[in-house]
Order: structure tokens, then C-alpha cells, then sequence
């Protein structure tokens, strides 16, 4: 499990390149990695250069940090995260996120892209979670397990209000403005890499999920634990597939493609949410 002073070490070489002083952290998902061309003066660093960072091995995450301003808003942007899949601890998955803290970061803004559950949704639209199932963390694959560091954040963090209300609003009325088709819903994760069976998606659709994901939210637990403002989006890139034999299949190339689509979607979303910050 990482220390303190490892987040402050990995906090420092960044500090080598840049001293700009962030507020915004900014997690872009599969596909959604095209955000970060419109950074201001940015300064990019390879995941490889700042220690203990996880690498991305997955399709459509270049694996690069980016630091500049977005809207006059000082952000720190990852171009695509690691995921539980590939590997990696949750403690692992969420250090960039503890980096985040010690460069300054108050507020988080997360992407993924995610299947839509949800019947109403359709491959394109956007959806601002306002809670989440962490089947993941529920079997004891929590990154807030083991020693807590009270300097971060306490023991038992609540996760009533995990995701800012005022910024789902911004979100919403943004998107609304902009002719982006916006739900508010329930975020499922699940560890992945394989889509889901159709048993697994009616048992979802059964507890009140309406996409379902791979990533965000450990993201989301640490974030919290150290009471950063979080906003979370999910890009639905495929309708998952509830029924036995029906001849169609998720693939990642799928996702990849849908994300072309959810890019200038989300971006004119965050870029709204960013005006709002200042």
C-alpha cells in the first residue's frame, strides 16, 4: 500500500515540470482522451516518468499527464487511467488520484465510458452519476482497506453524498443547454475485463443500475476520503445485452468507436462545468 510520502515523491517530480498551481483534476475515459488537445500551455509528462504511477495497458489510454488551463482553469488531466483488470491493486488504480490531492486539487471531475442498462438510454448519451453499486469493493477489493492515514481522510468516510450535487446540476443544465442528451442514474462497477452475461445485466437492471462500468469508483472512494468535490459522466458506448442468444456482442471496438461520438458531448459538458468553477 502506498505511503504518504510516495504520493508526495510522485507529487514532486511533477512539480519538476510545471508549477502551475491546479484545482481541477480531470480523468478522461476510453475514447475520451481528445479533451486534453485543448489544454493551454500544457505541459505533458509520460506516466512512466512520475514514480509509483500505474501504467495503461488498455486501447484508447495513451497513459500521459497533462498539466495546463482549460477555460482559464487550471487543471491536471489524466489521458486515460489503469484499471483493476489489468492487474493493478485498488490502492495502485487510485494513487493518481492521491497525487492529485498533493498538487492542490479540490475538485474531480471523472469520465468513463460505460453500457447503458438503462432501456431509455441510447449509444451516444450522456449520463451525470449521482450514486454507485461497488460490487467490487463489496467483496473486500476496497482501496480504502488496510491502515488509514488520518492525515488524508478519516476511517469511515460516508458515501451518502459521493457525488456533488451542485456540479450534477451544472452538468445537467449545460448539457441540456447544449442539446446533449443527459440522464442522472446508478453507476455499476464491476472488475472486468469481460462484458457482462445477460444474467449478470437483468440482475443490475434488478437492483437499480442504469450503466455499467469498469473503473471510476475507487476513484470516487479516494477522492471522497479526502473530500474533494467530485463530478462523475459516464459515455454509454453500448446497449449492454440482457437476453440469452440474441446474436449480438459487446467489444472494446465498439466503445472506442462510440467514444468519437460522446468526445465533443462530454467536452462541451466539462468545458460548461469548468466556466462555472471560475
Amino acid at each position: 500500500m502506498p505511503s504518504s510520502a510516495e504520493y508526495q515523491q510522485a507529487a514532486a517530480v511533477i512539480r519538476q515540470r510545471t508549477s502551475l498551481p491546479v484545482r481541477v483534476g480531470i480523468v478522461l475515459g476510453s475514447g475520451l482522451g481528445g479533451l486534453a488537445d485543448e489544454v493551454q500551455g500544457a505541459v505533458t509528462i509520460p506516466y512512466g516518468d512520475i514514480p509509483g504511477w500505474p501504467q495503461s495497458t488498455v486501447p484508447g489510454h495513451s497513459g500521459t499527464l497533462v498539466i495546463g488551463k482549460l477555460d482559464d482553469v487550471p487543471v491536471v488531466l489524466q489521458r486515460g487511467r489503469a484499471h483493476f483488470y489489468e492487474g493493478y491493486s485498488a490502492q495502485q488504480v487510485t494513487f493518481p488520484i492521491r497525487v492529485m490531492h498533493f498538487l492542490g486539487v479540490q475538485a474531480l471531475i471523472l469520465t468513463n465510458a460505460a453500457g447503458g442498462i438503462n432501456a431509455s438510454y441510447r449509444v451516444g448519451d450522456v449520463m451525470i452519476l449521482n450514486d454507485h453499486l461497488n460490487f467490487v469493493g463489496m467483496t473486500g477489493l476496497n482501496p480504502l482497506i488496510g491502515p488509514n492515514d488520518d492525515s488524508l481522510g478519516e476511517r469511515f468516510p460516508g458515501m451518502s453524498g459521493a457525488y456533488d450535487r451542485d456540479l450534477r446540476n451544472v452538468a445537467r443544465s449545460v448539457a441540456q443547454a447544449a442539446n446533449v442528451p443527459v440522464h442522472e442514474g446508478v453507476y455499476a462497477w464491476l472488475s472486468g475485463p469481460n462484458f457482462e452475461t445477460p444474467a449478470e445485466i437483468r440482475m443490475l437492471r434488478t437492483v437499480g443500475a442504469d450503466a455499467v462500468g469498469m473503473s471510476t469508483v475507487p476513484e470516487v472512494l479516494v477522492a471522497r476520503h479526502m473530500h474533494m468535490r467530485v463530478l462523475a459522466m459516464s459515455g454509454i458506448t453500448n446497449a449492454a445485452i440482457a437476453e440469452v442468444d440474441s446474436g449480438m456482442e459487446a467489444t472494446h471496438e465498439e466503445v472506442l468507436e462510440a467514444g468519437k461520438l460522446l468526445v465533443p458531448r462530454m467536452s462541451s459538458v466539462i468545458h460548461g462545468v469548468l466556466r462555472a468553477l471560475i
